[in-house]
């Protein structure tokens, strides 16, 4: 009888158990929904679309709107890459993933971008839209304003990092639509999202889609994200050929499936995607410094323009109708402009300037018989010429205004002058962010011609290379002679 009462408690604990795993493991581990979209980068073309406008967790994907407004930000000149931006109590305190960064340190705004685009660091993300618009919450304004004029219809930001947040929500087909803008609205910058790895300021960081850049060929950016809620997410693009894909996941039930599956995705676009396509570059979207949506006061504005007056000895001698000029009431018109100054301005346009007559230097002035025209040079006077000026060396194919700047970087020695150009003409378009303002030379040495770029810092040179071997092109930093 004791056997007898002891099994059936034996089984009751089983059963309590089992019941108890059935309630809680489906709460642990309940998925993320599914949503997918592929589109032809080329065109904009839709190849594939599932729960596309489902309104889902992007998690850090979010980082791209961030980063797209740190680009023009940089671009308008509201905030250069150089500027040290001091790290606030707030932007510290983000979870992780973070750079690490601590309050009141300061960091250039540089490091800032590739923490948030390699790393996808929180703290660096939240730093980037402080630095732009002062708080979180308007800067997240200004995201979805941005957000708006890109066509992302159904998207809302609320932060500039991704995490969960009540009505913090996207959709793959608007993180499509923006990771297809980053790529071709700022192609300076979208090396960054290719780097496995990257100099943060305070110490080097791994790229969070290293595996899928490693494992996909002609795989090379964009960004992933993940938050319990909203599963593992990526945007995803490759290049193959002529061809270009985009693809987003969101709710991936890890990173090893999540990449497999944008894999097939990337790997059906090119299928379906036609080899040749005319480029249809997105719109970009107007530029309005400090956004939308601020009050702009109306009252105490300037109503009429305050003219100078015209310097005494300076009237114009054809002009009958200005020796006595009208009541200033008649001249008052309904939009401020004086009659008289457009009847002035009229004479002034139509007349042929009269040459001074010389007079002698003791004209009461002491400048009426000083003549600006130049004194012609003698017919029978030439300019020497230096010599051995026939031999030609090195081709200077731009203007500098590097002042006093004695580094530079080599990108190349070639066969032929043209070549040695036309180098410099293709690597100055590829990076013109870091070159813009160099002096290109072509400098002929008995092994070939030598493609420079000249006018720089150390500190600039060196940065220069950095972008340049990035993007795979050779160089070499060259000192002052």
């Amino acid at each position: 009888m004791k056997v007898r009462r002891a099994v059936p408690a034996r089984y009751g604990l089983f059963i309590l158990a089992a019941l108890w795993m059935l309630v809680i493991v489906p709460l642990s581990a309940v998925a993320a929904p599914y949503a997918a979209y592929v589109m032809d980068a080329r065109s904009g073309e839709v190849l594939h679309s599932r729960n596309a406008d489902t309104r889902l967790h992007p998690a850090s994907l979010t980082k791209m709107m961030t980063l797209y407004i740190a680009f023009q930000a940089v671009e308008q000149g509201e905030i250069t890459l150089d500027t040290k931006v001091k790290i606030s109590r707030f932007a510290a305190s983000e979870p992780p993933s973070k750079l690490g960064l601590k309050p009141g340190q300061r960091i250039a705004f540089r490091y800032l971008i590739r923490a948030a685009a390699v790393k996808s660091a929180n703290d660096a993300a939240t730093a980037i839209g402080e630095a732009l618009e002062g708080s979180e919450a308007a800067f997240a304004r200004r995201m979805n304003r941005t957000a708006k004029a890109l066509g992302m219809t159904r998207t809302t930001f609320k932060n500039a990092h991704g995490l969960t947040e009540s009505g913090h929500l996207s959709t793959a087909r608007d993180m499509s639509i923006l990771g297809r803008h980053v790529l071709y609205d700022y192609p300076e910058y979208y090396n960054l999202f290719s780097r496995r790895s990257t100099n943060a300021g305070v110490r080097e960081v791994a790229n969070t889609n290293r595996r899928l850049l490693s494992a996909y060929r002609g795989a090379d950016g964009i960004k992933t994200g993940y938050t319990r809620a909203a599963g593992f997410n990526l945007v995803a693009s490759a290049e193959r050929g002529r061809e270009r894909i985009i693809a987003t996941v969101f709710g991936g039930t890890s990173t090893s499936a999540r990449n497999a599956r944008v894999a097939e995705l990337l790997d059906m676009g090119f299928k379906r995607a036609p080899s040749r396509v005319t480029l249809r570059k997105p719109k970009k979207p107007a530029y309005v410094r400090g956004g939308a949506g601020k009050i702009v006061r109306t009252s105490g504005l300037t109503r009429t323009s305050l003219r100078p007056q015209m310097r005494a000895g300076s009237l114009i001698a054809a002009a009958p109708a200005a020796t006595t000029p009208p009541p200033a009431a008649a001249q008052a018109s309904t939009s401020g402009v004086l009659s008289s100054d457009i009847q002035m301005a009229l004479i002034a346009a139509q007349e042929t300037p009269i040459e001074p007559a010389p007079t002698t230097a003791s004209a009461s002035n002491g400048l009426a018989g000083v003549s600006l025209r130049p004194i012609l040079r003698p017919a029978d006077e030439t300019l020497a010429e230096a010599e051995g000026a026939a031999e030609e060396n090195e081709v200077v194919t731009r203007l500098s205004t590097s002042g006093g700047h004695q580094w530079g970087v080599n990108v190349g020695r070639y066969t032929t002058r043209y070549n040695a150009e036309r180098a410099l003409v293709t690597t100055a378009l590829a990076e013109m962010t870091t070159l813009e303002g160099t002096l290109r030379k072509v400098v002929k040495k008995p092994t070939g011609f030598e493609a420079n770029f000249l006018g720089m810092t150390q500190e600039s040179a060196d940065l220069a290379c950095r972008r340049l071997t990035a993007r795979n092109i050779s160089c070499q930093m060259v000192g002052p002679s």
